[in-house]
């Protein structure tokens, strides 16, 4: 079968064809038997396997060990990857997001997920985040918050490329204005809470959206005295200070713990108390006092980002899970979470009831849990379900 002239080709090893033909979207240099011949950032070259049969479009990256990001398995003959094309694939991500319209925080585009690799958008009240994982998003960038800008009414779009994942990708971290100039700060609600974000400053593109679904049950649930563990700016907290009758917000980040009181005071939630201090030290020091809680939360930040760090990142967890479950009363509740992507949901679990045999405490799974309907997972690529939520009961 012929190839039109038109764009570069890839050919992948028969490994590599094999992989995409199955689902996984992500092709690795080390599976990729000849490189196109390109000269500019971002191109879109015709994947073809090693008898030169075509598998798809991707985008190709030079430096990244990620080579080749799929992006459609139509021939170009067939369907040009043009402006049209991803306007057609943010109009569409966006749609699948309409159950979604109430709430005014929430993540519009979700990479490969959504069909466009590498591309990351949030949105908070008027504002939006982008982000670009892959040179090919991150050479469209303009172009892209132009479309959304178009789609969405947003009056400001802050680019937060400045992320370690653009490290391994070969390109530079920024953080500037894509649209819009002058106030970065947005209002945006988590049920009937309201936070306040700095889009500019903020970590990660400003709050952790993925976490918000999680926030709202947990505040469900609890009841009683109740403890958050690394709360950055109190999701947690404030959620489940409306059945609580008291909850301490624990945050390292001196900056993040301010804003925590901030919130707290902006939405009348008085019996939330911040503590700017480590959580494992907190937890020690509540160990060896044998202080109780109803209601205990771990949401700790990724761990273990690389393979060769799940070895010291699952006794961190351990040791966590550990004491937070020595620190519940009988029939106290523990949700404990994990954003590490090299952890998988059954170490994660493997860790928790190993923490549990250690403590000496049977534990009830009451809800296995991960990120929420704006963060779909892709079948076929584990590396998209990096966040797991176990709401556990200790008897």
């Amino acid at each position: 079968m012929a190839i039109p002239p038109t764009l570069p080709v890839a050919r992948t090893t028969p490994k590599g064809a094999k992989s995409l033909r199955a689902g996984n979207p992500w092709l690795y240099r080390t599976e990729l038997a000849a490189p196109p011949d390109v000269t500019g950032p971002g191109a879109v070259v015709m994947v073809v396997d090693s008898q030169g049969n075509p598998i798809g479009q991707a985008l190709y990256a030079r430096r990244s060990p990620l080579a080749l990001r799929l992006l459609t398995r139509t021939p170009p003959r067939e369907l040009q990857v043009n402006d049209a094309f991803f306007r057609k694939r943010l109009e569409a991500a966006l749609a699948r997001r309409s159950s979604l319209s109430k709430r005014d925080g929430l993540r519009l585009v979700h990479g490969e997920a959504d069909l466009l690799p590498g591309l990351f958008v949030d949105r908070y009240g008027k504002g939006l985040t982008l982000q670009t994982l892959s040179e090919g998003m991150d050479a469209r960038k303009e172009s892209l918050a132009k479309m959304l800008v178009a789609l969405t009414g947003a009056t400001h779009v802050v680019c937060r490329d400045d992320a370690s994942g653009r490290d391994f990708e070969g390109l530079p971290r920024e953080t500037r204005f894509l649209h819009g100039e002058g106030e970065s700060r947005f209002t945006y609600h988590e049920g009937d809470n309201r936070f306040d974000v700095d889009l500019m400053g903020d970590m990660k593109t400003g709050a952790f959206l993925d976490q918000v679904d999680n926030h709202l049950r947990a505040g469900e649930l609890a009841r009683g005295e109740a403890l958050d563990l690394f709360s950055y700016h109190g999701g947690f907290a404030l959620s489940l200070a409306r059945n609580c009758t008291s909850v301490i917000a624990v945050e390292q980040d001196e900056k993040a713990a301010a804003r925590i009181g901030d919130n707290a005071r902006a939405n009348n939630r008085t019996n939330v108390t911040v503590e700017h201090a480590n959580a494992f030290d907190v937890l020690k020091r509540f160990d060896s006092q044998s202080r109780r809680f109803d209601f205990i939360v771990l949401d700790p930040p990724g761990l273990a980002k690389r393979r060769e760090g799940l070895e010291t990142a699952l006794r961190a967890y351990h040791e966590l899970n550990l004491r937070a479950l020595r620190c519940l009363k009988p029939d106290g509740v523990l949700v404990t979470c994990s954003c590490s992507g090299k952890l998988d949901r059954a170490g994660f679990e493997e860790m928790l009831l190993g923490a549990a045999a250690d403590a000496k405490r049977p534990v009830q799974i009451l809800e296995r849990r991960g990120a929420g309907l704006d963060h779909p997972v892709l079948a076929g690529l584990p590396e998209t379900e990096y966040l797991k939520a176990l709401y556990v009961r200790a008897l």
